[in-house]
């Protein structure tokens, strides 16, 4: 079972698939989990300084014992007081992940950075972190087009990353975000993938993925539920998909997500017409939604 890989803007490459952190794991012991996800089979964890618990993400993977060019790690800057340098906070990170280096590296939200010109010159922050090579990329989340066009004005690497909630009750809204990001080759990370049936259950999504769930079932001769489906339209749409679960039996139904058939177009389309029919947007306090 191979976590395909996507090329980034920068050439290197990110697993498709990653086990996150956050949600439900914030803030606790999350080292038994993690190092369930990799002897799993996830190579790419997902961590954030906001979750409060990089010290159990770093214990988890020194526990899977596997080498570490075989992973891909994640962290997220959190909110950064004006006289602490973003690399310091990153070096305080890669102390808690026990590793060198992060393979991505992102800004978690440009809320705490609306002042003029702050934006910006946290980017550069990070812009020489990659060059120091104390992470391998770097990227951003919860950035909407003005926030991205802020940080492109004048910048040495565009992001790589744009981890965004991304479902199908968002996707006509994120349109003129996921533009953006096509010119510049900024691929799109999601997170609150399964919103749809875990946070806003009765909406007209409900029936359509139910019905793709039975085809595919009935077609493979393998279960399928409705949360792999919605897996299968992010891959679709070309997204890098930051998933979690408390629960290990999970962890190899949202693999087999990776060798899982395609959706066909009409499909996608059903998918993406019934979504469009609401909107329904869950993690808004880290979003600035005016552009």
């Amino acid at each position: 079972m191979a976590n395909t890989p996507i090329k980034l803007n920068d050439n290197t490459t990110i697993p498709l698939l990653a086990f996150g952190t956050g949600t439900a794991l914030y803030g606790t012991d999350a080292e038994h989990l993690v190092t369930a996800a990799i002897n799993a089979g996830f190579t790419h964890l997902d961590g954030a300084q906001a979750y409060k618990n990089e010290d159990s993400l770093g214990a988890g993977i020194v526990a899977a014992g596997k080498a570490r060019k075989q992973l891909f790690v994640t962290t997220k800057l959190a909110k950064q007081p004006e006289d602490k340098s973003v690399r310091d906070s990153l070096v305080e990170s890669l102390a808690k992940l026990q590793v060198d280096y992060v393979d991505l590296f992102l800004i978690h939200t440009p809320i705490y950075y609306q002042e003029p010109g702050r934006l910006k010159a946290v980017w550069r922050q990070v812009e020489a972190i990659k060059k120091e090579g104390l992470a391998r990329s770097i990227g951003v989340s919860n950035f909407r087009p003005a926030q991205l066009r802020e940080i492109l004005d004048g910048a040495e690497f565009p992001p790589s990353v744009n981890q965004i909630e991304f479902h199908p009750y968002v996707y006509n809204d994120l349109l003129p975000t996921l533009e953006l990001q096509k010119q510049y080759g900024i691929v799109t990370e999601s997170y609150g993938g399964l919103s749809p049936i875990f946070r806003f259950k009765g909406g007209p999504l409900d029936p359509v993925l139910t019905s793709i769930a039975n085809r595919l079932s009935e077609t493979t001769g393998k279960p399928f539920n409705e949360a792999e489906v919605l897996f299968l339209w992010q891959r679709e749409k070309g997204v890098v998909i930051v998933t979690t679960t408390t629960k290990e039996s999970r962890l190899a139904g949202y693999l087999s997500i990776l060798d899982a058939p395609k959706l066909t177009d009409d499909e996608i389309n059903l998918i993406d017409e019934a979504g469009a029919k609401e909107h329904h947007r869950h993690f808004v306090r880290v979003t600035i939604l005016e552009d």
